[in-house]
């Protein structure tokens, strides 16, 4: 509830001591303006001054409010004792502010009109059964009013930004030095075997043909040959010039053999192979 504190219209304020003064000449300044005395015909409007005791939100909270004080049961609501306070307190703002006293008095007309219910004689209804306590509907009202209430208290009570903390603002530079990996020898050997290995697998292979004429092996080998007795059959084999020359050679002395212009002779199995021209110039 609230009490208005109201200041005497009639009575003129007394004048400051002497030594009441402001910049050691005014005693109080108006807009800026010095006032070296105060006005003898200064009205005060009665409603100039006002002290909320409690403040309310509306019926429901001043209900509850009342309720809640006197440690009354929500759900065995007496009614006389409440309602008289209630009237108490909408007569006070009644008479100075009717636009806000008139949500306080429809609950007020609820109030007497549920008290005036339980006085009278219970009827039952068409089907046989007992008619609902004309405080079931008041007492759901409060019990859901009483809940909304304290979860907003509590979600007032939570930490609020720009009322309990505030926001720190820091620049971090995000942007990270630039970190060179450690590698290993054996890690760095390892990927450049890969490399070579990949290589090959992907290489082109140049295969170029080379000239080899069997008759001019048949005359280099004649001229081997010739002033000698025999040779063996590895002497007429270079080695050094790859595997084609020695095909070559190889089918060469088959071409004198078959021509019998060379005779391949062996004294005995696994014996040594000597070959000799099958003529001898005279």
């Amino acid at each position: 509830m609230y009490d208005d504190v109201i200041a005497p219209e009639a009575a003129a304020p007394a004048p400051p001591p002497a030594d009441e003064t402001v910049d050691g000449i005014a005693i109080a300044r108006l807009y800026g303006e010095p006032l070296f005395a105060l006005p003898t015909d200064l009205y005060i409007p009665p409603d100039a001054l006002e002290v909320f005791l409690e403040a309310f939100e509306g019926p429901l909270d001043l209900l509850l409010y009342l309720i809640r004080r006197q440690n009354f049961n929500i759900l065995d609501i007496p009614l006389a004792s409440v309602t008289r306070q209630y009237l108490a307190y909408v007569e006070q703002i009644r008479s100075r502010n009717l636009e806000l006293a008139s949500d306080y008095l429809l609950m007020a007309a609820m109030l007497i009109e549920i008290k005036s219910r339980m006085l009278l004689p219970p009827k039952k209804t068409a089907d046989g059964k007992e008619v609902e306590d004309p405080r079931a509907e008041l007492v759901r009202r409060l019990v859901e009013y009483e809940q909304m209430k304290l979860a907003a208290q509590r979600l007032d009570e939570l930490p609020l930004l720009g009322r309990d903390f505030l926001r720190a603002h820091v620049a971090i530079d995000e942007t990270e030095p630039l970190r060179l990996p450690d590698v290993n020898p054996l890690d760095l050997r390892d990927a450049w075997l890969e490399i070579i290995k990949r290589a090959k697998l992907n290489q082109h292979h140049l295969i170029t043909r080379e000239q080899l004429s069997v008759r001019e092996h048949m005359s280099l080998m004649l001229k081997t040959l010739r002033g000698r007795r025999f040779a063996s059959f590895e002497e007429l084999f270079d080695v050094s010039r790859g595997l084609p020359v020695l095909v070559v050679t190889f089918i060469a002395m088959l071409e004198l053999s078959r021509e019998h212009l060379l005779e391949v002779t062996q004294a005995e199995a696994f014996a040594p192979i000597y070959v000799r021209l099958a003529y001898q110039p005279a």
